[in-house]
């Protein structure tokens, strides 16, 4: 759910949502903490899309999420897999592109090498941390992250880990607020 609910927004927007999320739909945590659980597959599968807008997600993402919680089952068997073919199966599935099955690749199947080609600034911080150009796409990101291969992951971590991000030129973009819209 974490990496559909960021596809094409801001992170900000994508923890803002998940979070309202949980609070709404998922369980209390055992134990005193006051900590809360994701929702179950099964309570996401018989949720509505429209649920989703007051948390900022719209339609497409919802109908995503709402997916996979039916095919939970089937998409979890791929921590069993091996890299390739989970990776195969997660990107088969409608929704779910090169850069969610690479999100979701890193975090829940520990891949290390994963890279995420797509995302808005990824291929920016790279270039200018390992190059110091300010600008620069997906196809020279993955050349410059080659010497890296089997840890090219890690490599991206480690640059957001330090704080190196690209110079930002012009105005910054409105955050899009489709609870309101």
């Amino acid at each position: 759910m974490p990496a559909v609910l960021a596809q094409k927004v801001a992170s900000v927007s994508a923890h803002q949502s998940y979070r309202g999320l949980v609070q709404a739909l998922g369980e209390p945590a055992p134990g005193p903490a006051g900590m809360t659980v994701p929702p179950a597959a099964a309570v996401l599968a018989r949720t509505p899309y429209w649920t989703f807008h007051k948390f900022g997600v719209e339609r497409r993402r919802a109908e995503v999420v709402i997916r996979a919680a039916r095919s939970a089952t089937r998409l979890e068997e791929t921590v069993a897999m091996d890299l390739p073919g989970a990776r195969r199966r997660l990107e088969a599935f409608p929704g779910v592109g090169p850069w969610t099955a690479a999100k979701v690749a890193l975090i829940a199947l520990g891949d290390p090498d994963a890279v995420q080609v797509g995302d808005y600034n990824l291929a920016h911080a790279v270039a200018y941390a390992l190059e110091g150009t300010p600008r620069s796409t997906d196809e020279r990101m993955l050349e410059l992250l080659e010497p890296y291969r089997g840890h090219r992951a890690r490599v991206i971590r480690l640059i957001g880990v330090a704080g190196i991000t690209a110079p930002r030129f012009g105005p910054r973009m409105p955050l899009r607020d489709i609870a309101r819209d």
